[in-house]
């Protein structure tokens, strides 16, 4: 398993269908995952720091873990099935649940807790959109930044759920 964070939620344009992207945090591989409106907003929310003023359904699924004396401590991508990801959250006492990737993902915002990815996952559904010629130069934050967001959009501009099938 190899560790990952959530970048952020996107809109693929012209279908303006939101997707997540994750980034492997020891490399440049970047995964993303078409997922719906509902999740991408509660992606997003958690992100942005928006508290609503009644819990979400990920917000309940926490809560409810925790009454019962449990504790998510971390998320597993585990699979990638004809462009569907598969996660699990794994609790405290080892037991494993399996979920959506992108509910998993929001509840592992809320937790927070780690988000690990299969490494065949990685393998199969993971594109490096890092520019090599970047690791010469010294760059700032904010425009490593926006050259890893511009190289991000020129992928969405061609890429079809269709092409990260097995």
């Amino acid at each position: 398993m190899i560790e990952v964070e959530v970048v952020g939620v996107r809109i693929e344009l012209p279908s303006n269908q939101p997707l997540v992207l994750l980034k492997e945090l020891t490399g440049e591989r970047h995964i993303p995952i078409w997922i719906g409106a509902p999740e991408a907003s509660a992606i997003a929310f958690v992100q942005q720091g928006i508290v609503p003023p009644r819990p979400m359904t990920h917000d309940l699924l926490v809560s409810v873990v925790a009454a019962a004396g449990r504790a998510i401590t971390e998320v597993r991508i585990v699979a990638v099935q004809d462009t569907v990801f598969h996660a699990e959250l794994v609790l405290d006492d080892g037991t494993r649940v399996s979920s959506r990737a992108s509910d998993a993902l929001a509840v592992a915002l809320r937790v927070p807790c780690s988000i690990y990815c299969a490494e065949q996952v990685l393998d199969a559904a993971g594109v490096e959109i890092a520019d090599p010629e970047a690791d010469d130069e010294e760059t700032g934050d904010q425009e490593t930044a926006e050259k890893e967001l511009k190289q991000f959009r020129e992928f969405l501009a061609d890429v079809e759920p269709e092409d990260f099938e097995p």
